[in-house]
């Protein structure tokens, strides 16, 4: 992600108070909009079996490498140490200008790469998003993503901003190559081939959760339009019916797995999204979850109330076309600031309120953004993310929490009929944990980090899971 840029904040955080003028006033997620709660404004994400699902986890990419050496700086270490941490997720970066470096010639030996990934994944038993990403539309710009032959700019400017990357989202030529990407035909087929290409690849393979068509689509502001305006409408009229037409070509070989929704970034100072209905029994509304004062380094402000608003505005969407919801990307820059510890414990509660799961940014080791350092450890304030949770609920939420001071987890569920399946899955982190449960249900401890319940079809249940 790394978008460190002045620019950018300011032209997003006017768009975000324009935005406020006109958004409607609704209350945060309450307890009954939580994933898998009966009668829940919001759906829960499920599995195969039809349990609950929630993921926690993180991206891991490599964007530095293509041809050749594509994804060679992803390794079976990097599922290996998010499982022991207690992670079951992980949205995988994968880039068109790879898979088909020319016109409708795709590239066996980059798949083949991606299913060495999602092999290792399966082995660690990670279930896997396999994001479309882009930044800055591709290498046309100097960046990966959509392949430099589908760029098209009618010949307008570009100049690079290299210290500000994410600013030159807003240069005419890379304006102009979203608009073409979206409304010229030839274009339109030629991603519906490439995802239709990636999922008759992987729909059978065990780890692929389901598909993300592309990150953070941005669009071309028409003059005089103020950014969330300009937002609204590109999500309504231009990404609406991309996803539409992605989501055709997916089903036309793969009828089962998830298809990721994401609007354009500007949803992460608390707009609204414009996106429409996605004509789909199986779409998972995937914003992104960004402050823009954060991203350039500066600390959470716990007075501006950014992340009250942005969980106003983000379950708008989801109540409204009753989909799940997993937030794709979340994270600041600089973790190790003063008010860093509350914003990780505030943003956890938050994202557990009211979605299904999510993948911060990113698994990598070292600085910046990576969650865990060259040894394998949490960088500061990371180590919050690693909390216990229910990854399969057999049955329905009733509620669902971690009390980070006090070091306990609650779940109470109902547990489902004879026909579903009985088992309830819970993830532990490192640490000794104790796991109960009452109403007539047996806890097994398979492996560390793992507890199994087991109850009655029909029974309450209610596990608490205490660090000793």
């Amino acid at each position: 992600m790394s978008r460190t840029t002045h620019a950018w904040r300011t032209t997003l955080v006017a768009g975000a108070l324009a935005a406020a003028l006109i958004a409607p006033t609704v209350p945060a997620a309450a307890a009954a909009d939580r994933p898998g709660t009966g009668g829940g404004a919001i759906p829960a994400l499920t599995d195969e079996h039809g349990r609950a699902l929630t993921l926690r986890g993180w991206n891991v990419g490599d964007k530095a490498h293509s041809g050749d050496a594509a994804l060679s700086g992803i390794t079976e270490k990097h599922f290996r140490d998010m499982r022991a941490k207690g992670f079951n997720f992980a949205r995988l970066l994968v880039f068109w200008d790879d898979l088909e470096p020319r016109p409708g010639q795709y590239s066996q030996s980059y798949l083949r790469k991606v299913e060495r990934v999602l092999d290792w994944a399966e082995k660690h038993e990670v279930r896997v998003l396999i994001d479309a990403h882009q930044d800055v539309f591709g290498p046309a710009f100097g960046h990966r993503g959509v392949p430099a032959w589908a760029t098209r700019t009618d010949g307008l400017p570009f100049t690079p901003h290299p210290d500000d990357w994410f600013s030159e989202y807003f240069e005419p030529a890379v304006q102009r190559a979203f608009t073409h990407l979206y409304e010229d035909e030839d274009l339109r087929r030629a991603q519906a081939r490439m995802w239709r290409v990636l999922a008759d690849r992987f729909e059978d393979h065990p780890a692929v959760l389901g598909y993300d068509p592309i990150n953070e689509p941005m669009g071309e502001l028409r003059e005089g339009e103020d950014l969330a305006t300009a937002a609204r409408r590109i999500e309504r009229d231009q990404i609406t019916p991309m996803y539409n037409r992605v989501a055709d070509a997916i089903r036309s070989v793969d009828k089962d797995g998830w298809i990721f929704v994401e609007p354009t970034p500007i949803v992460g100072e608390g707009v609204p999204t414009g996106l429409g209905r996605i004509d789909d029994p199986k779409i998972v509304y995937a914003p992104h979850f960004y402050n823009g004062a954060m991203e350039a380094g500066g600390d959470y402000d716990p007075a501006a109330r950014w992340i009250e608003n942005y969980e106003q505005a983000v379950t708008l969407y989801p109540k409204e076309y009753k989909v799940p919801v997993v937030v794709g990307e979340w994270g600041p820059l600089n973790n190790s600031q003063p008010n860093m510890n509350r914003f990780y414990r505030e943003a956890m509660a938050s994202l557990g309120r009211y979605s299904s799961g999510w993948a911060g940014w990113e698994w990598c080791y070292g600085g910046g953004y990576c969650a865990v350092d060259d040894a394998g450890a949490f960088r500061t304030n990371k180590e919050l993310t690693a909390e216990p949770y229910a990854e399969v609920v057999a049955g329905t939420v009733r509620s669902a929490a971690y009390d980070s001071g006090a070091g306990v987890y609650r779940l109470s569920y109902d547990s489902a009929g004879r026909r579903g399946s009985r088992v309830t899955e819970l993830a532990l982190p490192p640490g000794d944990w104790r796991v109960s449960a009452r109403g007539g249900a047996l806890v097994l401890r398979p492996a560390p980090g793992r507890a199994l319940v087991l109850a009655a079809p029909g029974s309450r249940v209610t596990v608490t899971v205490t660090r000793r």
